[in-house]
């Protein structure tokens, strides 16, 4: 320590001058002017582009309420446009493969999430305070051996 600290203002001032700034998120699209997203749940794995339109959303091809029929697993997947108030306002593609249809809507949501921070990163603060950028890292348990399933043993028997 080269200098010695006398008073407080002495400490405010070196701590302000050796605090790092905030990290500035800028716009990352792609040549067609689309944001990109992977998101992760469980098994799945979702692949979400954004762009700019009529709030069509297309899941593997399909369309979005053919594919997650169930009220639930669309909501999941339209919250991040919902707590953004963008929904209508973006066109969706979305490639999602692995895991059973909740995990995959997860997967979904958490791409979807990501991908608005790419478009815009006005928005990032509202998505993180929701917790849809935090990947949720819970997945099965495996089997052990000399046990029926993860933790569920053989029933014991005294005779």
């Amino acid at each position: 320590m080269a200098e010695t600290l006398s008073s407080l203002q002495d400490l405010k001032e070196a701590t302000a001058a050796a605090a790092p700034e905030a990290p500035v998120y800028e716009q990352k699209l792609d040549k067609y002017g689309r944001a990109y997203a992977t998101g992760k749940r469980k098994d799945a794995v979702a692949r979400v582009w954004i762009k700019p339109g009529a709030g069509k959303i297309t899941v593997n091809g399909r369309e979005f309420d053919v594919y997650f029929a169930r009220p639930v697993l669309r909501m999941i997947v339209q919250q991040p446009l919902v707590i953004s108030k963008r929904l209508g306002q973006y066109d969706l593609m979305i490639s999602v493969n692995g895991g059973g249809l909740s995990g995959q809507a997860g997967a979904v949501r958490h791409g979807l999430a990501k991908a608005l921070t790419n478009f815009e990163p006005e928005l990032r603060p509202a998505l993180k305070k929701e917790g849809f950028l935090t990947r949720d890292a819970r997945v099965v348990e495996r089997k052990k051996y000399g046990k029926k399933k993860a933790r569920r043993s053989f029933q014991f028997s005294k005779r």
